[in-house]
């Protein structure tokens, strides 16, 4: 679904029908250590970013917010977990590393 920010986000849902005014984020209403969410995280949150530049389906994204100081500079942390390989992810965009070796490469898919 199209996040307020403009886009596209599988864990965002709105619903506006007959008279609702529903908007959250599944991913961090999932989370109860973190703040509330409000429709302004969309613009600076990396999770749609970092869907559409890995979808792995092993992939398991964690988001909180933190604030900065006195509560400003809100922004939308992110963790990443393998559930294939059971490790941390270091880097959400790129995924997880042990995925990564067992995929074929260049040089195997057209030989030398």
């Amino acid at each position: 679904m199209r996040t307020p920010a403009g886009k596209e986000c599988r864990f965002y849902y709105e619903n506006f029908h007959r008279g609702r005014s529903d908007q959250e984020c599944r991913l961090i209403q999932g989370n109860p250590n973190s703040p509330a969410w409000r429709p302004q995280d969309c613009a600076n949150c990396p999770v749609p970013d970092i869907l559409h530049a890995n979808s792995s389906p092993n992939l398991v994204l964690e988001a909180t917010i933190k604030s900065g100081l006195l509560g400003f500079n809100r922004r939308v942390a992110v963790s990443a977990f393998c559930s294939r390989h059971l490790i941390d992810v270091p880097n959400p965009h790129v995924g997880c590393p042990k995925c990564a070796m067992e995929k074929p490469g260049l040089k195997e898919l057209f030989g030398e």
